[in-house]
């Protein structure tokens, strides 16, 4: 059974800095792109717009522009486990997380994390 479990999400000001983590077990995780989503509440998903930023099966590692600079992604592939490294948090990041992986054939979703972001 696939779980996508996320972590460390939170109340933080802005300014401020959260570390998400996302714990996968089920599948071969080395294997995936693996992705962080967030959607705003009120908004509707859009997988376009709403993803944060995305990490290659070899590490390569891509970025929303609104996330660029503050915003790292990193994955341990011994830890079959996600990272999302937040800095400079802004209003505006306040969202619900989430943790994907795409595996070609299979896409997985985690349950979603709050941030909230406060001045």
């Amino acid at each position: 059974q696939v779980q996508l479990v996320e972590s460390g999400g939170g109340s933080v000001q802005a300014g401020g800095s959260l570390k998400l983590s996302c714990a996968a077990s089920g599948y071969i995780f080395s294997n995936c792109g693996m992705g962080w989503y967030r959607q705003a509440l009120g908004k509707e998903r859009d997988l376009e717009r709403d993803l944060v930023s995305s990490i290659s099966s070899n590490g390569t590692a891509s970025y929303a522009d609104s996330v660029k600079g503050r915003f790292t992604i990193s994955r341990d592939n011994a830890k079959n486990t996600l990272y999302l490294q937040m800095n400079s948090l802004k209003i505006e990041d306040a969202a619900v997380y989430y943790c994907a992986a795409d595996c070609t054939q299979s896409a997985y979703w985690g349950r979603g994390i709050l941030v909230t972001v406060s001045s």
